[in-house]
């Protein structure tokens, strides 16, 4: 698939390019508005607002090759707009009763007791934190796009990445190595 060619083709008003665009990464973009908006619901209006945003801006991109950064930069803002909405919004329920629905509600893609255990370790850290650490470890992203998507500075990325990282490894107990790469420190 060559992404400039799709680029250039949507442009030009071809819908079926764009559409093949989505598709060729969809499970990344849904991955990332789940982890965004917690469930799949608002994940899928999420993906569907960005989608129209995507076929109404589309002119706008001005490198080809760049399509996928900033189409999920397009679904972050979109995440961040959502939930900032529904922040507006007072639940009719007490919030004892929203905190105690289990970890496993409804995502498809956390299933296993360790992934649990990570969100909740991960529940520990501030929003920013957070955010920096699951778009790089989770969705696999450089730092320069993440920077892109959250629109702050690369140094501050990195920073809330490696702090988030230092509080993990003391609540896991992880201060014992010198590095990332599990060495035990010398004596």
């Amino acid at each position: 698939m060559n992404v400039s060619r799709l680029v250039k083709q949507a442009k030009k008003g071809n819908k079926e390019a764009l559409l093949q665009l989505i598709l060729d990464d969809q499970d990344a973009y849904y991955r990332l508005a789940y982890t965004y908006m917690g469930n799949e619901h608002d994940a899928m209006d999420a993906m569907e607002d960005m989608i129209v945003t995507l076929y109404e801006k589309i002119d706008q991109l001005q490198k080809g090759e760049a399509f996928y950064s900033w189409s999920k930069t397009i679904l972050v803002n979109r995440c961040k707009t959502l939930l900032r909405k529904k922040e507006r919004f007072i639940p009719l329920e007490d919030e004892s009763e929203q905190s105690s629905v289990p970890l496993t509600d409804d995502n498809p893609y956390r299933h296993t007791e360790s992934e649990m255990d990570m969100q909740m370790l991960l529940s520990h850290l501030n929003a920013q934190q957070r955010e920096a650490i699951e778009l790089r470890y989770v969705h696999d992203l450089p730092y320069q796009t993440i920077a892109d998507m959250t629109g702050a500075p690369l140094g501050t990325i990195k920073s809330r990445i490696s702090q988030g990282i230092q509080k993990l490894k003391a609540m896991i107990g992880g201060d014992r190595y010198d590095n990332d790469r599990g060495e035990a420190r010398r004596a």
